[in-house]
């Protein structure tokens, strides 16, 4: 028997286009699972569509509005269809193709979602999509050998909080709606660490992936940051830059580390008996940090052949290696100080003397 759309999409689809996150998913208490689910399949779905270089930027923009519009309840028969003929096709990924074809089944289900879930998911993806709308409106087209920078950390700082930052504070939402005594903090606190926990992991993202995202011409190191060592966006495109822009990472690093530590503090603001929710938000922070660990060894951080990603084997190992930290604040926190420890020497044996 075939499973029920909503089964098919929050299961099997859902495993398939979401893959680690997944994990993270399968640990949450029951009620937090279907709509964050479901916010993760409408926002993939919105990041696929403007993330297909394929189809011209201007018009991937007017997808990516058209689709917002559609889970904020805008009625407009044709959406679904022109994401469909213009976009799926377009996809080598069959996951992705069939994700963006199952957007009229995502959107009956968050219609069946009740209120409060229901206004959520609609605010945690018209944020997202702002954030992707800001890539389309501000960097060229992939395909120009153009490359333009961010111009000031505030404006890396807002771009975070709208692809990232925001999640951790829906996270938190839906945490106090569906397992309210699972946090010890008051709300504001909670709201304030969940932002920086979501944009902790979207700094690491940024500097991990920035050699590849300076080949379709997008640059997130602020371009005042490089300005202050003599260096240009473009000047970050040759073979050898990395020693150059050595100081910037370390900068970028250290800012990125101080978020890391209000999403350790998130962290143990969960009791320690809520097991699944403590290593729903445990295995993000490790797997961030042994980035961060690769990417303060990796003296060639800007050469795209050498990616500083932690492996999937790692992966598992880092998911393994938790089980015995996660009810103990102290051992979590002995193993977060030995990682950026190990962040903190890398930086300082290359700083000149």
């Amino acid at each position: 028997m075939n499973p029920s759309p909503r089964a098919f999409l929050l299961g099997p689809l859902l495993k398939r286009v979401s893959r680690s996150f997944y994990l993270t998913l399968r640990v949450l208490p029951p009620g937090m699972r279907d709509p964050i689910g479901l916010a993760y399949l409408l926002a993939r779905a919105a990041d696929t569509i403007a993330d297909t270089s394929l189809v011209a930027p201007e018009r991937r923009l007017a997808l990516l509005l058209s689709l917002r519009a559609q889970v904020n309840g805008e009625p407009d028969d044709g959406a679904l269809s022109r994401i469909e003929s213009e976009v799926a096709g377009q996809q080598a990924q069959p996951d992705e193709r069939t994700l963006l074809e199952s957007l009229g089944a995502a959107l009956a289900i968050l219609r069946e979602t009740n209120a409060a879930d229901r206004a959520a998911v609609r605010d945690i993806v018209t944020t997202l999509t702002t954030g992707m709308e800001f890539d389309l409106r501000t960097f060229p087209d992939e395909t120009s050998e153009q490359v333009v920078a961010l111009q000031r950390f505030d404006e890396l700082d807002r771009y975070t909080y709208l692809v990232a930052g925001c999640v951790g504070e829906f996270w938190t939402k839906m945490t106090y709606a569906h397992s309210p005594a699972k946090l010890k903090a008051a709300p504001d606190a909670m709201l304030a660490r969940g932002v920086r926990f979501g944009q902790a992991l979207q700094m690491t993202n940024v500097l991990r992936d920035c050699a590849r995202d300076l080949r379709i011409g997008r640059c997130y190191l602020p371009g005042d940051m490089l300005a202050r060592h003599g260096l240009t966006p473009t000047d970050l495109l040759d073979s050898s830059a990395s020693a150059g822009a050595r100081p910037v990472l370390a900068d970028l690093l250290r800012t990125t580390l101080a978020l890391y530590r209000d999403a350790l503090d998130y962290t143990f603001a969960i009791p320690a008996s809520a097991v699944r929710l403590r290593l729903a938000c445990l295995w993000p922070i490790m797997i961030g940090l042994e980035t961060l660990v690769l990417l303060a060894r990796n003296d060639a951080w800007l050469d795209p052949a050498r990616v500083s990603k932690v492996r999937r084997n790692d992966v598992y190992r880092i998911m393994a290696a938790s089980l015995p930290l996660v009810a103990s604040n102290r051992l979590v926190r002995a193993w977060a100080s030995r990682r950026m420890g190990a962040i903190e020497a890398e930086l300082n044996a290359a700083t000149p003397r």
